[in-house]
């Protein structure tokens, strides 16, 4: 049964022997206030309230003190204090955006090789590991397939990331982003951009969805947020979320024009332009048989993944699926035959 309709108060229950003591200590070294205090006679139970907290301290009670998270601005590292009654007191910086780690780049090549490659991961989603090394945890790509149509068990949320994009691959995804107008299904070959602190939410999913998700840092956070409900009903394409736009690119919609290589085409994603040049995504392709495609790029991040088709990298034969990171000042050549996924930080 559950008791969720009748719950009316939530509360931390922590121990201590001496009330008054650890009474002044939450009030006046962390700034809690009391709001209820029990028997007047003698005191042993005291409800305090703060920073979004509410405890209940309890005189004589036989549990272990405990361990308080408390964000504070402007900490410029972590601190720990004992309160009398034992409780532990971890004072951390407020800002939960973990520093961005120095890049430690890795020429890695992932091949698509059976179901050993996959690990499964929350909400029936199956992941592929594309650079198990992170290049130091600065990056992330993934590689996420959901078998199984149907309805997402998502909730409205956030990242806090400099960089992230999804690429459909296969099948497709209802999705719905705040300001950006009702719902909508990105396909096979779509792509979006997710600005940093975009709220959004994943709908349902055609089955058989393969999705390629390329993020920095690798290591972020993700925010739910209850008081928001999308969509918004508002559309303003042209609102910024920390510095980037939103995209929606519909492979449908856009033509394919040469790329900066010759005897090749591609079609841009816009992420360039909606990063001012942080990132640069697009799909490339032969424009007839097959072609070559050489480095070094010069920049701080480059991923290939070959989406259709086959390639030839050094002595490896590459079939679809199989995905490339290069670190930078590497040369290299490869020939295509099929298409090709490029991303790369900063945009070309």
């Amino acid at each position: 049964m559950s008791h969720r309709q009748s719950i009316t108060v939530a509360e931390v229950v922590l121990p201590c022997t001496e009330l008054e003591a650890t009474l002044e200590f939450y009030i006046e070294e962390l700034g809690f206030r009391i709001e209820a205090i029990f028997p007047a006679d003698d005191p042993a139970v005291a409800r305090l309230s703060g920073h979004g907290l509410t405890l209940r301290l309890e005189r004589g009670l036989d549990t272990p003190p405990g361990l308080l998270r408390l964000g504070a601005a402007q900490l410029d590292e972590a601190r720990e204090l004992i309160a009398p009654n034992g409780t532990r007191i971890r004072l951390e910086p407020a800002d939960e955006t973990p520093p961005l780690p120095a890049n430690q780049p890795s020429l890695t090549l992932s091949q698509l090789k059976g179901e050993e490659t996959w690990v499964r991961g929350r909400a029936g989603m199956c992941y592929r590991d594309l650079i198990p090394d992170r290049w130091g945890g600065r990056f992330i790509a993934s590689h996420i397939r959901i078998p199984e149509g149907g309805s997402v068990p998502d909730y409205v949320h956030y990242h806090k990331v400099r960089f992230q994009m999804i690429y459909c691959y296969k099948g497709a995804v209802w999705m719905v982003y705040e300001d950006q107008g009702e719902p909508f299904l990105m396909q096979a070959g779509d792509c979006v951009l997710q600005p940093p602190g975009i709220r959004h939410q994943v709908l349902e999913t055609v089955a058989g969805l393969e999705v390629i998700e390329i993020g920095c840092p690798a290591l972020h956070p993700t925010f739910a947020d209850h008081d928001m409900a999308l969509p918004t009903g508002r559309l303003a394409p042209d609102r910024e979320f920390g510095g980037h736009q939103f995209v929606w690119h519909r492979a449908s919609e856009t033509a394919w024009l040469p790329w900066r290589q010759s005897g090749l085409e591609a079609r841009d994603f816009g992420i360039a332009k909606a990063t001012n040049g942080l990132a640069g995504a697009q799909v490339v392709r032969p424009c007839q048989g097959s072609a070559s495609i050489h480095g070094p790029y010069k920049g701080e991040f480059q991923m290939l993944f070959l989406l259709h088709g086959t390639a030839q990298f050094g002595g490896e034969r590459l079939e679809a699926g199989s995905a490339l990171a290069i670190p930078p000042e590497t040369d290299y050549q490869i020939t295509l035959e099929g298409e090709l996924l490029e991303v790369c930080l900063p945009a070309l």
